[in-house]
């Protein structure tokens, strides 16, 4: 961070800023600590074009907020400060999750989900990663899925290389493999990309979702992000699923959710993830 932000940040927050410490764990942003006498503040740096993904995630954090479901951190400011694009925000003192925090956090996640619309999608767009996520509004959504999800994901894997035409399903095939296992979906307020990085558990016990990607779909594509990378106890699930119980169409469902998650990873981080995404093709597709 250079001493021009520095001092444009504390005139900003109206306070001296007494320390900034780096803090790990981002993959697309780095990230800070900024304590000031009075308290603390996070910081997301990027380069200046990263301002409208900042803008989007602001707008998730706050749709989430008003919601009344689940915290989020309070928004400070957003803007670009010469080469940079940044994104301030309250500090959340984080803990470890005990048994009651993840039942805790299962609950207010369904009731998040219990949030619904008329249609899947959002009318506004942001990002998944540093991916641009379409969110074009759909009435069905086997069509959302198909046309806002898996084929632009199987397009970019297709132009970078890691798959071949042959390997990548027609738009016609995954309309018609998922249209059973869709059936009866209704539409809920997701985070969009929920895994253990991206909550909070604070000192007082309550739950906060942070980066979130959102957009309105079914709720099970949350649970197979969090299935995917793991990280949440099963003191979660059983809380979550009193509210949304599982059915005989929910683990190939998961899968295929999965699907875009792993396709996202192939396509930022490459090849190792290319074995997972052509089993699931081959087994669905």
């Amino acid at each position: 961070m250079t001493s021009n932000l520095k001092s444009h940040l504390s005139t900003l927050l109206k306070e001296t800023i007494t320390n900034v410490s780096s803090v790990g764990g981002g993959d697309i942003s780095e990230a800070y600590k900024i304590d000031t006498v009075n308290s603390s503040y996070f910081l997301k740096l990027n380069s200046a074009d990263a301002l409208n993904m900042f803008k989007t995630e602001v707008y998730g954090l706050n749709l989430i907020a008003k919601t009344n479901t689940i915290k989020t951190p309070n928004i400070i400011a957003f803007d670009r400060f010469e080469n940079s694009a940044f994104l301030l925000m309250e500090f959340v003192e984080s803990k470890r999750p005990t048994i009651e925090d993840f039942k805790v956090l299962g609950e207010q996640l369904a009731a998040l989900h219990k949030c619904t619309s008329e249609r899947y999608g959002l009318g506004t767009d942001n990002y998944i990663g540093s991916l641009a996520q379409s969110n074009a509004i759909h009435k069905s959504w086997v069509d959302f899925y198909t046309h806002e999800r898996l084929l632009p994901q199987l397009e970019i894997a297709k132009q970078k290389g890691f798959l071949s035409g042959s390997e990548c399903p027609s738009e016609q095939h995954i309309k018609n493999s998922l249209k059973l296992l869709f059936k009866g979906v209704k539409p809920s307020l997701l985070h969009g990309d929920l895994w253990s990085g991206n909550y909070l558990i604070s000192k007082d016990g309550e739950p906060y979702l942070i980066d979130p990607a959102i957009y309105f779909g079914h709720n099970e594509v949350d649970i197979a992000m969090i299935k995917l990378f793991g990280g949440f106890g099963n003191d979660f699930y059983e809380s979550y699923h009193s509210y949304f119980p599982l059915n005989k169409n929910t683990s190939a469902r998961i899968e295929i959710y999965q699907l875009y998650y792993l396709l996202v990873h192939l396509n930022l981080f490459g090849s190792s993830y290319y074995a997972s995404v052509v089993s699931i093709l081959n087994t669905y597709f």
